[in-house]
């Protein structure tokens, strides 16, 4: 069993993820914009953040407040966030040169699309996302 961190704006979109984090047998630790994940990060980074740390975390793009992408790039500056699995959604199209400028800069692992995929699919997309980083972490 995992925890996932998930950040989304859309409350429809949020409850959808948590729920489907819960049917694969994960507990979600759910932000509803990246303020309040920044928020969060502020206190683990002054030590009073008593929760468990995530070990996957996925978060929409344009949120209010902070954005993902910049919510990721300043968990890859907290030791803890360095060799987590980071994936972004967005309902925007990116170029694959965006993509990998944004991957590159935020330290992010992966992007997927809105409408996201099916079930089955966005499960597959996920456990990959996951055994990628766990391959490649440092041992």
């Amino acid at each position: 069993m995992l925890i996932w961190l998930i950040a989304e704006d859309e409350a429809d979109i949020l409850n959808l993820m948590s729920t489907m984090c819960m049917v694969w047998g994960h507990t979600p630790l759910t932000f509803e914009t990246g303020q309040k994940v920044w928020d969060w990060l502020d206190k683990i980074e002054a030590g009073q953040a008593q929760l468990q740390m995530p070990d996957f975390v996925l978060m929409d793009i344009r949120m209010p407040g902070k954005k993902g992408n910049d919510v990721a790039n300043r968990m890859r500056q907290i030791s803890a966030f360095q060799h987590l699995p980071i994936a972004l959604m967005t309902a925007n199209s990116l170029s694959p040169s965006e993509q990998s400028a944004l991957m590159e800069r935020d330290g992010v692992d992966y992007i997927i699309a809105k409408p996201l995929p099916g079930f089955d699919e966005l499960r597959q997309t996920i456990d990959e996302i996951i055994r990628k980083k766990i391959a490649s972490k440092p041992s």
